[in-house]
């Protein structure tokens, strides 16, 4: 059972999980909690470091903002033992979850998952701060924000439990944001490969990672709310849960785009250019390549990328459209990227087209598109986000409940 910032924000809330804790140890349970921080608690933590120092070292953040979590884990420890519980909180290093030394951004290598079990044995529950992990050297690393999601499922991965509930402030998994569309559904069930795409293309609920690791161990997944006792929604590997095309509708305005005009059209120059800026580290999503108006020797290449990265990259990108023979360098922040997923779509044909007119209908023009078995993407300008998100929602029908197959 793994309870986020918002579950443990207060003392009330902490208590509330303890009762929700104990709860399911009745009913026969073995129980593990991973907590997060206290709602707001890692910002003020890292707040504080940047008060010190423009540019805080990278090992010194962590030790910092890992001390969120431990307190979580202590005080829900306790809730436990007030309620009339046992219960042992364990930190990342006690645990043993080991990471690789990548600081804010570690990730998950091994866990022993000795010191739970031996928790467990003695009748108590096991109260695991999330988010954090130790590496080789005795450091202590984080795995990223919503990194207590990676850590709930990796233990349950390692446990091998038979569910991995995922307590937040939503009651499941929706259609899509239902702050843009107030017809939005919540979905009983949902594949990994499904949630994994709405993950990586702007939803919230739960972080990449955790999905990926879910789906590597089949560690289902409940999301549900920790302020009622209805039932969420399941993540799992089964397919053909629903017989619908499409599942949700996700959305993205962290995206920027870059276009480089006029660069050579001979062999090996987009090898080149995505070489070195792989090199930087900078990761970029759509990419599209043609000729360019000007000249029919020389082609425009356009990408996107994370618009948290693009002022870093700028120095980096003008350099290597220079070394490539680029005329210019355009760059636009006022885009985003609309995208529908769902396993039907490997068996429905007809449904990029559909998405494409129903964005024309609108007036929408489409900047950029990329594709994958189950994911159509669009770039579009940022001001139409809400307007496409809630055209593809009700054009394909997902505010009805699903037909079951």
């Amino acid at each position: 059972m793994k309870f986020g910032g918002t579950s443990v924000g207060s003392i009330d809330r902490i208590r509330n999980v303890a009762r929700r804790a104990l709860a399911a140890q009745k009913a026969g349970n073995d129980v593990v909690l991973i907590v997060s921080a206290m709602s707001g608690e890692t910002n003020r933590l890292l707040s504080l470091a940047n008060q010190v120092t423009a540019v805080p070292h990278a090992r010194e953040m962590d030790v910092i903002a890992a001390t969120g979590e431990q307190v979580s884990a202590a005080l829900t420890a306790l809730a436990v033992q007030h309620e009339g519980g046992k219960a042992r909180s364990l930190l990342g290093h006690q645990v043993r979850i080991l990471t690789d030394a990548a600081f804010s951004k570690a990730r998950i290598r091994s866990i022993d998952a000795t010191a739970i079990r031996e928790t467990l044995a003695k009748g108590e529950i096991a109260v695991v701060a999330g988010f954090q992990g130790v590496d080789d050297g005795g450091n202590i690393t984080t795995l990223g924000r919503g990194g207590s999601d990676t850590s709930a499922v990796a233990v349950a991965a390692a446990l091998g439990a038979n569910v991995c509930e995922i307590y937040t402030d939503v009651d499941g998994v929706y259609t899509t944001d239902p702050n843009v569309c107030p017809t939005a559904r919540k979905i009983d069930r949902i594949s990994f490969e499904e949630m994994l795409e709405l993950a990586s293309l702007g939803a919230k609920v739960l972080q990449i990672r955790s999905v990926e690791i879910a789906m590597k161990y089949n560690v289902p997944i409940h999301v549900r709310t920790s302020f009622s006792d209805a039932p969420g929604t399941m993540v799992t590997g089964e397919e053909g849960l629903e017989a619908v095309t499409v599942a949700g509708v996700a959305y993205d305005k962290a995206e920027a785009r870059v276009h480089l005009v006029g660069v050579e059209d001979k062999p090996g120059v987009s090898a080149f250019l995505f070489e070195k800026i792989a090199e930087q580290n900078i990761s970029v999503d759509m990419i599209i390549q043609n000729v360019s108006r000007s000249d029919a020797n020389r082609t425009d290449v356009t990408f996107t990328m994370p618009k948290t990265d693009l002022e870093r990259s700028r120095p980096i990108i003008e350099e290597i459209a220079a070394s490539a023979g680029a005329q210019e360098v355009r760059y636009d922040e006022d885009v985003a990227k609309v995208s529908i997923v769902g396993l039907g779509m490997r068996t429905h044909a007809g449904v990029a087209s559909k998405m494409f007119r129903l964005l024309a209908n609108e007036g929408i023009n489409i900047q950029a598109i990329s594709t994958s078995e189950i994911k159509i993407s669009c770039l579009v300008a940022s001001k139409y986000t809400e307007l496409a998100v809630r055209t593809l929602h009700e054009g394909f029908g997902l505010s009805q409940a699903p037909v079951k197959a």
